[in-house]
């Protein structure tokens, strides 16, 4: 076996990349990766030089595919290192270029590397990662970092004999689950009284506003709610952190056209002038709420927007789980639960490595008290918690 990095996702077929990865999840889809990189939201001027790994073997047949990245910054990761890089300069060192897999200003778990299902498993991540590792002694990365891989990666990572050379880290985020509820009214009935009450009444509130909402598929989206929905997003971006977001319009354009069946846009109107705007993709499993914006300040419309709106397309949908985005603990009160989220770090120098490990040591204990008290929050009735 052997690994060649491409440059560009447009380097590698969308047949082959998306049939080793075999998954539904939008993010790791070619078109995805795609829309970013034509779009010029990936680039290494923008900090994200792509490296995408293939593993091929003797004959030159795809074994494994992996999203990756050489960084110059850490911004768009949503897993937060600045403090590493700080360290690394006060001591002299460049924490800079480092490699990242990850799916650019995308926070969501989901599989990372694709591999055939002819293969081993194990012997493929090992390849991987001896070709990683041969990549940054090689042009002197500091370090790779795997953030927001599933489950069955993780799995994996853990079982290797090499584990202790790999940094878990952990942080929360809030998803809403599905547990069979036939309508939104089922979903309020597991909520304490107070709680049913003040989700009722936020309801109500953005209706008394004269404020009216619509769910619409990505086939049924119009050119007017697709420029509106982008108004709401980067009106939004640029109140909250001054200057434009990471993504623009080409990007969302493009995955209207290559995506649609995996978008969901609500669109907010008052006096049938679009108000706001939250953009959502789906599989046939979850829910993931992404891109959010509003021209007015309407109260209350931010939770029907991003978390009820999606919370019905679920129940619709009969999908398990919705994942709104990072952060966010108000999203407690409203039945999102605190899950755990993971990432990977693999640290070039001994010494860093070590202090590293101290440091997640220390933050995955306060990380998982964190999540005890968060849970105390919860909404739900006790025999339905």
């Amino acid at each position: 076996m052997h690994c060649k990095c491409h440059s560009s996702i447009s380097d590698i077929p969308p047949s082959v990349w998306n049939e080793l990865f075999a998954s539904e999840n939008p993010f790791v889809q070619h078109a995805f990766l795609l829309a970013l990189e034509e779009s010029a939201c990936v680039t290494a001027q923008t900090g994200w030089q792509a490296q995408h790994m293939m593993l091929m073997d003797d004959e030159g047949r795809p074994l494994a595919v992996m999203p990756l990245y050489a960084k110059n910054n850490s911004y768009g990761e949503f897993v937060f290192d600045w403090g590493w890089a700080d360290a690394y300069a006060r001591h002299g060192l460049d924490y800079y270029p480092k490699l990242v897999t990850a799916i650019p200003f995308s926070p969501v778990a989901g599989p990372r590397i694709g591999i055939s299902a002819d293969v081993v498993e194990s012997e493929v991540i090992i390849a991987l990662l001896g070709a990683i590792h041969q990549l940054a002694e090689s042009h002197n990365y500091s370090s790779w970092h795997l953030l927001f891989p599933g489950l069955r990666l993780q799995k994996a990572l853990l079982g290797m004999k090499d584990e202790g050379a790999f940094l878990h880290r952990e942080a929360v985020q809030f998803h809403w689950f599905n547990r069979d509820y036939l309508t939104f009214d089922d979903f309020l009935s597991t909520l304490r009284s107070s709680r049913r009450k003040n989700l009722k009444r936020e309801r109500r509130r953005v209706a008394e506003q004269g404020v009216s909402l619509q769910r619409k598929m990505g086939g049924d989206i119009s050119d007017e709610e697709w420029r509106g929905f982008y108004h709401c997003y980067m009106s939004t971006y640029r109140k909250r952190s001054g200057h434009d977001g990471y993504l623009n319009y080409d990007f969302f354009d493009r995955l209207r056209t290559s995506m649609s069946d995996q978008l969901m846009l609500v669109v907010a109107r008052r006096d049938e002038q679009i108000v706001a705007c939250s953009l959502f993709l789906f599989d046939s499993r979850r829910l993931y709420g992404r891109y959010w914006g509003a021209l007015q300040d309407v109260s209350c419309l931010h939770f029907e927007a991003c978390f009820y709106q999606g919370i019905e397309f679920c129940i619709e949908r009969e999908l398990v789980e919705f994942d709104p985005g990072t952060q966010g603990e108000h999203k407690l009160m409203r039945g999102f639960e605190p899950v755990r989220s993971a990432s990977y770090h693999w640290i070039a120098d001994s010494r860093f490595r070590a202090a590293i490990a101290e440091f997640l040591d220390q933050e995955r204990r306060g990380t998982r008290e964190y999540q005890q008290q968060a849970e105390t929050f919860l909404p739900f009735k006790k025999d339905q918690s």
